[in-house]
């Protein structure tokens, strides 16, 4: 009997019926929506034969693009996830007063709002900007593909199914109650004895890898495939914003590794690096998992001026005021945001010196930024100003990020953040940045160049209501919690008992409702404009006049993205070849390489995530098992050395020509 039961152990490990949370009606009847929309989906793709095209075109593609749109679809499927939690907390907290205790318990709410963080931060914005940046960055430079395009492949499965760990802790086990940077003694083994810490962990190593991969891809493709002509003073401000953004991954994600690396080492070996006695020290996790923490707030951020940058332009129909100073800018804010993590703790006993450093460096780093908000606004000075969707994203963001900016120099002053630190003030404030700098400026992105990757461009009344609904939902939602931070209200509560505060948060949970309106249209336009593609297609492939050199081929691009290598001899790339009187060549077309599709990348990923399922469990023997299937299949497609072939240049002729007179007859 003792034998079968350590051999059910080594087998399952931690994991049994009770990790199955029967008892919780809320869970429950989430899981029971998973299981009906998971079947609706397959039952679709099924009745409609998709299967085939969907592996065949999508899940093995290595097609830059293709990639760029999946990471955004995963960012979106994400963001309603990620919404829904945001929505249970402001629900709770609007109605947990006195003697109501809400329809949340404390240990439910705690991993409502660790997993609302991690999911925002990690699977929502991480995944949107680096789809963009995808999508976008090879057609600016004038490259076929990104430089490895099988690791971009490998880099978004990987992402995914970190994601897949974290949604698997809805229906199998439970989440971190930690917070979503996990600090420890929380997060250690005597106060999270769970495996809620362990998805946490393991999620974010699965998606890490990803995104330090992806990193490494973009400036490689950025620094070695630009067109001729094209030196780095020529590149556009957004491919500019992306390399700073994939040097901050590099530097920053391997530091994310190494701390939750000996955050695992401590729950299972109890190895000491961050209890408080044997030689641990916990702050030391404090200061790794920001100097981590704090560049990933540009990483979010700093591609997204790009998108601003782009969008001014082209509604003013002017070049970008101060191309250069932009790009310093975007340089200087590289480096200092990696020297002023320790704003995140001046309550933790740094001391003066230390607390005065970080400090100023704080408030410095507001200077480029602010040079970049003076440059837009310069751009659009007597410019000839459309005020199209994407600009209205840019102007709501200025407004927005400028008063969010604000906030966080005052926070920058340790004797204000003495006051204000644990408060929701601080929650505002982040929110205010990231809803009206990284959100809105992917709302501008996905408006700007929704027409480049389907040919068709975003209906604007549904757009305009999504727009308002999350402007006025966001202001609503967020400025409640300054006056109540100001007030001494302190976040991470799931009750009170001050009943004058509960206006407050009613009108709080009230804009959270609105920017679910804001959300459902969104969906709507993306619905709407998909049944309406042939009224709102643009045929002359160029329907925003963008200035840079991805307008320069079809919309949507062929897989090949430029038939002929362009040549670039000025910033504003497309709008001087139009001036110059470009015309597409009709002749001296040349067979095309391409590398072959693969599912390695997703065969490779989902072996991992199941390592991880294991490791989570402490399944040591499937774990073992696991890992030499993964290794196996490591080599088994390091030696499947077929995988490029070569679009005939009769093939490429007769599509270029088709497309050039299409254009031709309606300009």
């Amino acid at each position: 009997m003792q034998d079968h039961t350590d051999l059910t152990k080594l087998i399952f490990g931690r994991l049994s019926w009770d990790a199955i949370p029967f008892h919780d009606p809320i869970l429950l009847g989430t899981f029971a929506m998973v299981v009906l929309g998971g079947i609706a989906v397959l039952g679709g793709l099924t009745y409609f034969r998709l299967w085939g095209t969907l592996w065949r075109d999508w899940i093995t593609s290595i097609d830059h693009k293709k990639i760029g749109i999946m990471y955004m679809i995963l960012g979106l499927i994400m963001l309603m996830r990620g919404f829904a939690d945001a929505l249970m907390m402001r629900a709770q907290q609007a109605i947990a007063f006195g003697d109501n205790p809400g329809f949340l318990p404390p240990h439910h709410y705690d991993q409502i709002f660790t997993a609302h963080g991690v999911i925002m931060i990690f699977f929502v914005a991480m995944p949107l900007v680096t789809g963009l940046m995808n999508y976008v960055v090879p057609l600016q430079i004038g490259a076929r593909d990104v430089a490895f395009p099988f690791l971009n492949n490998f880099s978004f499965w990987m992402t995914t199914f970190g994601a897949v760990l974290v949604m698997a802790s809805l229906f199998v086990g439970e989440f971190a109650k930690t917070g979503w940077l996990a600090y420890p003694p929380l997060s250690g083994i005597l106060a999270s004895p769970d495996v809620g810490v362990d998805y946490y962990i393991w999620s974010l190593q699965i998606a890490g890898v990803g995104t330090l991969l992806s990193g490494v891809n973009l400036i490689v493709t950025i620094v070695k495939m630009r067109a001729p002509g094209m030196d780095m003073m020529k590149m556009p401000v957004f491919s500019w914003t992306a390399l700073c953004t994939n040097v901050l991954i590099v530097a920053a994600f391997p530091v994310l590794t190494a701390v939750l690396a000996m955050l695992s080492l401590d729950r299972i070996f109890g190895t000491n690096f961050f209890t408080n006695d044997l030689g641990g020290n916990a702050m030391m996790y404090v200061n790794l998992i920001w100097i981590w923490g704090h560049p990933e707030v540009y990483i979010l951020i700093l591609p997204l001026f790009g998108v601003f940058s782009e969008v001014v332009s082209t509604f003013s129909a002017k070049r970008l005021f101060g191309y250069t100073s932009m790009v310093y800018a975007t340089v200087v804010i590289t480096i200092l945001s990696y020297l002023v993590w320790l704003h995140h703790f001046f309550t933790m006993g740094s001391g003066a010196s230390v607390n005065s450093f970080f400090g100023i460096t704080t408030m410095i780093i507001s200077i480029p930024t602010g040079a970049k908000i003076f440059n837009w606004l310069f751009t659009m000075y007597r410019g000839r100003i459309r005020f199209e969707l994407p600009m209205m994203w840019t102007i709501g963001f200025m407004i927005t990020f400028v008063i969010g900016g604000m906030t966080g120099v005052l926070l920058a002053v340790p004797p204000a953040d003495f006051v204000l630190h644990n408060s929701l003030f601080l929650i505002a404030h982040f929110h205010n940045v990231i809803i009206g700098g990284v959100l809105f400026g992917l709302f501008a992105g996905i408006n700007y160049w929704f027409p480049k990757a389907f040919g068709y461009k975003l209906d604007v009344f549904w757009g305009k209501c999504s727009f308002w609904f999350w402007i006025v939902g966001f202001w609503m939602a967020f400025m409640p919690l300054y006056v109540l931070g100001l007030m001494g209200v302190t976040r991470r509560m799931s009750q009170f008992q001050d009943p004058s505060l509960q206006i407050w948060f009613q009108v709080a949970a009230f804009g959270a409702v609105l920017i679910a309106l804001g959300i459902g249209s969104m969906l709507i336009q993306f619905y709407v404009s998909f049944r309406r593609r042939h009224e709102l297609r643009d045929v002359t492939g160029d329907p925003w006049d963008g200035r840079t050199l991805e307008w320069s081929t079809s919309s949507p691009p062929p897989d090949y993205n430029f038939a002929f290598t362009p040549k670039v001899y000025d910033n504003d790339t497309w709008a001087d070849m139009k001036k110059n009187g470009y015309k597409r060549p009709l002749t001296g077309f040349t067979a095309i390489h391409m590398p072959k599709n693969t599912g390695a990348g997703f065969i490779i990923s989902a072996i991992s995530a199941a390592i991880g399922f294991c490791l989570i469990w402490q399944m040591w023997l499937l774990a073992s098992v696991t890992f030499v299937v993964l290794l196996a299949a490591i080599i088994i497609h390091t030696f499947n050395y077929k995988r490029d072939f070569y679009i005939p240049a009769e093939e490429v002729a007769r599509t270029e020509n088709l497309r050039t007179r299409l254009l031709e007859s309606h300009v």
